[in-house]
């Protein structure tokens, strides 16, 4: 079902979401006020029935739909890359003749720089406009992605990485932010199960093509082939994605811009995530590398949130946190990211470690997971639509997620393939629901439709901060238990000598099934990582039942708001063809 867009020579009024209620007489009157087209001016009507001339197409336009394909691509796109190294990390590693450390930076880094970005893009593209923000954001992500393919060192390799989250970060949040534009929330739900396929799809097929491109080595290619989706990407947004313009002169613009709010980000963010991102895998949790940076960003992060009630455009706009629903439904997405991408990335390696199997077949494995995320981001979106409530979805979804990851630790090397494929189904229903609903709750709870785009940028820096929190913590257990582990089988063989630094674990995994050690020693060695892993996925398990818990604080708010966002798609040249049709 489509909400009504706005006309041009209409502006709609927003109504304060906490306060809708579900009655019938609200969808059958409109708060509005007329404007002229050249002042703009806003005049304080209450009520006004709309006529036909005034209101804009009932159908979606091709632009519209072809603007609607490029926000898929440009989420393909990002799920693709963020999902390809999972299962070829272990073989890029040992090519180039890497560590454990740095395949972890070579994930962690890609990460750390969409974090930092996001809010950063968020903030800009509210005050400049959406477009030069994101074909920067492409320019990025096709250099970052050259770097990567020509690569002939790990440190040139995790600098690709970098450069591609810079502009991945862009590509993530401005699919969250322009859809939020260009579609009501009211028939939000659709357009969130549909943007749920490509990220499930870009899951299935990135670790699908990492390991058949690792396995030949040919692994450069994960690099080359982001460059011609880039191009598809790049014509679809440049002929049809038009949004309407911001009315101020570009110096008003810069002038609105929070320098100082970016700054302190920042500053603030990096200094908290690098520590995170680095501790229990470079330096120990109590190291004052690790503990002087965090501090002195969390302090950096406070002067920010201080500073932010005083600029005209902030980065953070306080209404987007100004009611309990919203805080913790961030909080819980939060949450949803630490257990999403901790589980991309260790998932494959229980496969590869334990059941020695190569990088493909280990992708190939994970398939159950990842079509079931696609089935049931679809399916939970869809629930919303027909029910138009979406408590209690989040919450079944959390129990699936929770179960998923513990009966996991269920498995051992002479698991059936029916545990190993009904395991992955139970976790793929509660992730790949989360993933298309959380975004609603914190839109239903905004008091302005203009803020539905930040919000969602904002939504979407939460999922990835988490996703970097997860990463740290899950390589912090996993490297202790595996250490611990290790150190109780004594003296090895010489072939297995490098097992006994806990950081050369994952570079390893390529050698476990053609080392020629005693079968009871290398039985030993494979216990020792499935129990590292299991320990991953327990803590996974908890964090998910933290989420469900909190999710009893997330109210049911009224999803029947038909306005558009702050840059919504340009229908003029529509509605003047059609005016001169009649």
């Amino acid at each position: 079902m489509s909400g009504p867009e706005k006309a041009p020579q209409t502006t709609v009024e927003p109504l304060m979401a906490d306060s809708v209620q579900p009655q019938e007489t609200l969808q059958d009157t409109l708060i509005q006020q007329n404007a002229s087209e050249k002042s703009g001016d806003l005049l304080e009507t209450t009520m006004e029935t709309s006529t036909e001339e005034d209101l804009p197409p009932k159908g979606k336009t091709l632009g519209f739909q072809m603007s609607v394909l490029a926000l898929v691509i440009m989420a393909f796109i990002v799920s693709l890359d963020g999902t390809i190294l999972a299962v070829a990390i272990p073989t890029i590693v040992h090519t180039l003749h890497g560590t454990t450390l740095e395949a972890f930076w070579a994930s962690i880094s890609f990460v750390l720089a969409v974090v930092i970005t996001q809010p950063l893009y968020t903030n800009v593209s509210n005050v400049l406009g959406r477009m030069i923000p994101l074909h920067i954001s492409f320019v990025l992500f096709m250099a970052g992605s050259i770097i990567f393919a020509l690569s002939q060192s790990m440190a040139v390799l995790i600098a690709g990485r970098v450069v591609q989250g810079l502009g991945a970060g862009g590509l993530d949040v401005f699919n969250e932010i322009i859809l939020a534009d260009i579609t009501t929330l009211k028939e939000r739900p659709k357009y969130l199960g549909l943007m749920a396929i490509p990220v499930a799809a870009g899951s299935i097929i990135g670790p699908i093509i990492g390991g058949l491109l690792a396995d030949n080595g040919s692994w450069r290619w994960i690099g080359w082939i982001n460059l011609p989706v880039c191009a598809l990407n790049i014509l679809l947004v440049v002929f049809f994605l038009k949004l309407q313009p911001l009315q101020d002169s570009l110096s008003k613009k810069f002038s609105q811009l929070d320098f100082i709010g970016l700054g302190l980000f920042t500053v603030g963010c990096t200094l908290t995530a690098t520590p995170i991102a680095w501790a229990g895998a470079m330096y120990p949790w109590s190291s004052w590398r690790t503990l002087v940076p965090l501090l002195l960003g969390v302090v950096v992060l406070v002067v920010f949130w201080w500073y932010e009630s005083k600029p005209e455009e902030p980065v953070f706009p306080r209404s987007v946190f100004a009611t309990l629903t919203a805080c913790f439904t961030l909080i819980t997405t939060f949450i949803h990211g630490i257990l999403v991408y901790s589980t991309i990335f260790y998932a494959p390696l229980f496969f590869q470690s334990v059941f020695l199997q190569s990088a493909i077949k280990s992708a190939i494995t994970m398939l159950p997971l990842a079509c079931t995320s696609v089935v049931f981001g679809v399916l939970g979106a869809v629930a919303v639509e027909v029910t138009r409530k979406y408590r209690y979805i989040i919450l079944a979804s959390w129990i699936f997620s929770a179960v998923g990851c513990g009966i996991i630790t269920l498995w051992d090397e002479n698991a059936s393939l029916g545990w190993q494929v009904g395991f992955q189904i139970i976790l793929g229903i509660g992730t790949g629901s989360l993933f298309s609903i959380l975004n609603l709750p914190l839109q239903a709870s905004l008091s302005n439709p203009d803020d539905m785009g930040v919000a969602a940028g904002v939504l979407v820096a939460f999922r990835l901060f988490g996703a970097l929190l997860g990463l740290s913590i899950c390589s912090t257990v996993f490297n202790s238990v595996f250490a611990v582990r290790m150190g109780r089988l004594g003296p090895l063989p010489d072939d297995l000598q490098i097992l006994h630094d806990a950081r050369e674990a994952v570079g390893f995994i390529p050698l476990l099934k053609d080392v020629t050690v005693d079968p009871e020693i290398l039985n030993e060695v494979i216990h020792a990582y499935m129990v590292s892993l299991y320990a991953v996925f327990w803590m996974l398990a908890g964090v998910s039942v933290v989420g469900f818990i909190l999710s009893f604080l997330i109210k049911e708010k009224s999803i029947e708001i038909a306005e558009l966002g702050r840059q919504q798609y340009d229908e003029k040249e529509t509605n003047a063809a059609s005016h001169e049709s009649k």
